[in-house]
């Protein structure tokens, strides 16, 4: 049992206890970001001592079960905000009732923790938080036969890649719509081409695989070396992937790239091009701007 799990059962008993003044004060608040490039959510949490009605040094401990409790309660935000696919976020699948708050709990739990410390003034304590979007999207995951992915009557010659780079850094024609936009991050965004046939989607995934894809900027892609790839993109797509520009973004949320029919047609023409997408070989390159998405909540 991690330490983080061991106080909230104390942390909840102080928080009944310590209501009223919780409730006149906001005493705890949180700030941090869904950094999409690290496929994580770091959070800080502050506990303001005065305004929890606590006093060092009798109140460190208490603080510290309280910097639990309130922990769980503001992270919610950050994750129902989450977009899962272009339709729906986390808060729209609650809502639906495809998820729980007590699914979404449970994975908070998850949390990699750094022991709250004092802040430079001694008024208040602060922890830290690391949880992995990865385990997010493996919640998601809950097929046990992969779909299959698309193939073509009509094949063309074409090598095995390594991976799958597709560069939407740009902003792009919103496909079906007037207006343009940059592609966002999601849990499981959609691959389509020209004459929008489906490429790739989430049930396309090898169960196990997590996450789908992984977004990077755009300075990976001129990092240096024979394949010019910064290693962690490399890590991803090998030292030979197939690198393809979007033409166009769709989705009610633009999260969806749409490439060429030609450039579908070089994954979609062999068994080994067609496993990169089941096994989650791919990457989207993404202007710098949506890799990081800041919260912040009392």
């Amino acid at each position: 049992m991690t330490r983080l799990a061991r106080l909230i059962p104390a942390a909840c008993a102080l928080t009944v206890a310590l209501a009223s003044a919780a409730a006149a004060v906001p005493a705890a608040g949180i700030s941090g970001a869904v950094e999409w490039d690290r496929m994580a959510i770091t959070a800080e949490i502050s506990l303001d001592l005065a305004a929890s009605g606590l006093r060092l040094p009798a109140g460190r401990m208490q603080g510290e079960a309280m910097l639990a409790a309130e922990y769980l309660r503001l992270i919610r935000s950050a994750i129902l905000g989450i977009q899962v696919d272009s339709a729906s976020s986390v808060a729209d699948l609650i809502a639906r009732g495809e998820w729980s708050l007590t699914a979404l709990e449970r994975l908070a739990m998850q949390a990699r923790t750094v022991p709250p410390a004092m802040t430079p003034e001694l008024d208040g304590l602060r922890a830290r938080y690391t949880l992995d979007v990865g385990d997010l999207s493996a919640a998601f995951i809950r097929h046990v036969h992969p779909a299959d992915v698309p193939r073509t009557l009509l094949p063309v010659a074409t090598q095995a890649f390594t991976g799958v780079v597709i560069i939407a850094a740009d902003t792009l024609q919103i496909h079906g719509r007037e207006g343009s936009a940059l592609v966002r991050p999601a849990l499981f965004p959609r691959l389509w081409d020209d004459g929008m046939n489906l490429i790739f989607e989430r049930n396309m995934l090898e169960p196990g695989v997590a996450p789908m894809v992984r977004y990077f900027p755009r300075s990976s892609l001129f990092a240096g070396g024979p394949s010019g790839l910064s290693p962690e993109l490399a890590a991803v797509v090998g030292e030979r992937p197939l690198r393809i520009f979007a033409e166009g973004v769709f989705g009610e949320a633009p999260t969806d790239p749409v490439i060429s029919r030609d450039d579908a047609l070089l994954i979609i023409s062999s068994a080994e091009n067609r496993a990169l997408l089941s096994t989650g070989r791919v990457a989207v390159v993404v202007d710098d701007s949506v890799l990081r998405s800041p919260f912040a909540a009392r």
